[in-house]
């Protein structure tokens, strides 16, 4: 089946988590007072991203039978994600996590219950033959049942011609070990996925800071050709296998409001493009431009994010 005849655009599968983010500013955990909830969890923001951006997207998960459960399901099917998906478990809470408000990466707290428990059930073979991107996080792959289900059917994904997509968004306290997550990752590369990391993540995953060119060089070696590495306010650079390295710097922001689901607008905005089939520069260039409307507000991005659309 041709790319452009399949009606769904993307399927997210992986976490979707209740976030508590901190009221007070610039501060750690230990010192933050109040919080405020969220709808959070990095594919369930690339999912309702999308949905907003007027593509019609699917988010894979599982939540408790509870009251977050259900403002969990309210929230998605409020902008327009398909939920059909998600599973309700009786014996299971929905997963919550603690995020401290700051402009660079945030600490966080998480209670996992139900998020990691996706089963091959929720991902039909009918699904992915009508799927453009299939996309998933280092964060949905830490955990079994999800981490088997994932790999499973990202690999169904690649055979049925549906492009894979990753967050490798890696946090040491989600995983058995830097061994585990490290064969994970690369199980999950052969599949050519497109790949976004940041620093913050390859400085925790391999341990030590690795020069860019070595980060993409791990990348192309495991089977990705296209990695996309973000710099925070430094930009973004663009590793495509046989091609010249692209760069391009970040929108400038006075006061930046949330630094948290940052990296998910700007992944967003990426693969928005990447199924408008634009060339990658104006893939990057929509994500830099949606990761800085992000930055501007605290939880989600405003609802006129459509407006993006009309810049193609």
């Amino acid at each position: 089946m041709e790319n452009n005849k399949r009606e769904i655009d993307i399927v997210c599968v992986g976490e979707v988590l209740v976030d508590f983010i901190g009221h007070q500013s610039g501060v750690q955990i230990n010192n933050t007072r109040d919080y405020h909830r969220y709808l959070g969890g990095s594919p369930t923001n690339v999912a309702m991203n999308m949905a907003r951006l007027g593509l019609k997207s699917m988010m894979v998960a599982t939540v408790g039978k509870d009251g977050f459960g259900e403002y969990i399901l309210e929230r998605l099917s409020e902008v327009g994600v398909v939920t059909d998906q998600i599973k309700e478990l009786n014996d299971k809470a929905s997963s919550v996590i603690f995020v401290s408000r700051t402009d660079s990466t945030p600490d966080f707290i998480p209670f996992r219950d139900a998020d990691f428990c996706i089963s091959e059930d929720q991902i039909s073979k009918e699904i992915l033959s009508n799927s453009k991107i299939y996309h998933t996080t280092c964060f949905a792959l830490s955990k079994k049942p999800a981490q088997t289900t994932i790999l499973k059917k990202a690999e169904e994904a690649f055979q049925l011609g549906c492009k894979l997509s990753i967050d490798v968004n890696y946090a040491k306290k989600l995983w058995d070990g830097q061994e585990e997550a490290l064969q994970i990752i690369k199980a999950y590369c052969k599949f050519n996925p497109l790949v976004k990391i940041s620093e913050d993540d390859m400085l925790r995953l391999f341990e030590k800071e690795v020069p860019h060119a070595e980060i993409f060089d791990f990348f192309h070696s495991h089977g990705v050709d296209t990695v996309c590495l973000t710099l925070g306010s430094k930009g973004v650079k663009l590793a495509q296998r046989g091609k010249a390295l692209i760069e391009l710097p970040a929108i400038k922001i006075d006061v930046v409001q949330d630094a948290t689901g940052a990296g998910d607008a700007f992944w967003s905005g990426f693969l928005f493009a990447y199924i408008k089939e634009k060339p990658v520069e104006k893939c990057l260039q929509v994500a830099l431009q949606l990761a800085a409307l992000k930055l501007q507000n605290v939880g989600r991005l405003p609802d006129n994010i459509n407006i993006l659309s009309e810049l193609l």
